[in-house]
């Protein structure tokens, strides 16, 4: 969540007291004693929420909203006003204010209508990064979803790939969707506008492979677990790469090939042809926040297809689903996404679970105990579990726990 305030005052001690109260809680405040200085910071671009004071010389905290307003009219302006003050606060919402605040206001209360400011302008900011991507026509950002680092680093890897024409080697373990990854690369290559051919080696011989490799012409063919791909049909593909008119050969494997080869169960001069270029993608395991986007991605895909509604998706099931390993990666997280949206959920029972499981679980209730002792205040609550702050939010993070449900 973005967590930037632009706090515009010209009472000093205000506006250094409520700039504490706004560090206390974990938020990043930018202090302005004037129009002047705030207006600079405030854009389309800005990714946070105003608070400001009505009265204040000059230009007033109106001409803050008017400027808000201008150059963005989705970002949150919060007004404070002085005592007297509610009609002016009342034509400010008028004039698309998020809400006002009367002076002196409780720390709780002020945090409370920041954060949902905050929570609103997570929301426009994703959905204009998601509709950009929509309109950018990237096949990459539309169809390899994650925000972690091995996902945005997997996207660049595929874009990068896609602009050769050499083979490529997609590998990973079951069901991380090599097959997904072959047609990203097809669609941003050059050859996008021509067949996208997959097959599963296994069920290959040679004449259907020539066959195969021949209405792929000038597109590109992807071969499932080119591993399972008989002695023969190795030597068979071996010949057909020769052809400088065929398909774009993009080979997928969930086995070690160069073991296979050193057993000798895979063709050296196939294996080193293909792997000019190499993606590889990451398990679940390594990109453990990429769980929640997917899952929330899979159940609204399940549901749409089902005309079912959405089921809330609660902190306590995101926790157990980021405890797992998920051997079956993206297509079991899919398998288990389908089963929520259904309503069969995700319930197991305690003495089914691993010991990582239950450790997990232990560790989210320390976390919430703390939250919850300390008022949502995740700075105290981290000094308690005696945690760097960093840690304590990577571990929030992790469970999908929000300090703000425990104010």
């Amino acid at each position: 969540m973005t967590r930037r305030v632009l706090l515009v005052d010209d009472d000093k001690p205000v506006r250094e007291a409520l700039g504490q109260t706004l560090e206390l809680a974990d938020l990043q405040p930018i202090l302005a004693g004037s129009y002047i200085e705030a207006k600079d910071h405030i854009g389309p671009d800005f990714d946070g929420v105003v608070v400001s004071d009505i009265r204040m010389p000059g230009k007033d905290g109106f001409a803050v909203l008017e400027l808000a307003q201008a150059r963005d009219p989705e970002l949150p302006v919060i007004l404070l006003t002085g005592e007297g003050d509610i009609p002016m606060a009342v034509k400010g919402m008028g004039g698309g204010a998020f809400d006002f605040l009367e002076k002196p206001c409780a720390p709780k209360d002020f945090l409370s209508v920041v954060e949902r400011a905050l929570r609103t302008r997570d929301l426009v900011l994703e959905n204009r990064r998601l509709k950009q991507q929509i309109e950018q026509g990237d096949a990459a950002a539309r169809l390899l979803f994650g925000q972690s680092r091995q996902a945005e680093d997997l996207r660049e890897r595929v874009r990068a790939v896609a602009r050769t024409s050499a083979e490529v080697l997609v590998t990973g373990e079951p069901g991380t969707g090599t097959s997904k990854v072959a047609e990203v690369i097809h669609l941003l290559s050059p050859a996008a506008t021509r067949p996208f051919l997959k097959a599963a080696a296994a069920s290959l011989d040679p004449p259907g492979l020539s066959d195969l490799y021949r209405k792929g012409g000038g597109g590109t063919l992807f071969l499932d677990e080119i591993a399972a791909l008989s002695a023969a049909g190795q030597f068979a593909l071996l010949e057909l790469l020769e052809d400088q008119d065929g398909p774009r050969v993009v080979a997928g494997t969930y086995r070690d090939l160069e073991a296979e080869m050193g057993a000798g169960r895979f063709n050296p001069d196939l294996f080193y042809k293909l792997d000019v270029m190499r993606v590889r993608i990451p398990s679940l395991r390594e990109r453990t926040d990429d769980i929640p986007i997917l899952f929330r991605h899979y159940v609204r895909i399940a549901c749409e297809q089902a005309a079912l509604p959405e089921p809330e998706i609660t902190p306590e099931v995101i926790s157990r689903l980021m405890a797992q390993d998920w051997p079956g990666n993206a297509r079991s997280l899919m398998n288990a996404a389908m089963r929520f949206a259904m309503g069969l959920g995700e319930r197991e029972e305690e003495e089914d679970l691993s010991l990582a499981e239950r450790m997990a679980q232990v560790e989210r209730s320390l976390l919430i105990d703390a939250l919850r002792r300390k008022e949502g205040n995740a700075s105290e609550a981290a000094r308690s579990l005696k945690l760097p702050r960093k840690t304590f939010y990577d571990k929030l993070t992790r469970h999908g726990i929000r300090p703000e449900d425990y104010r």
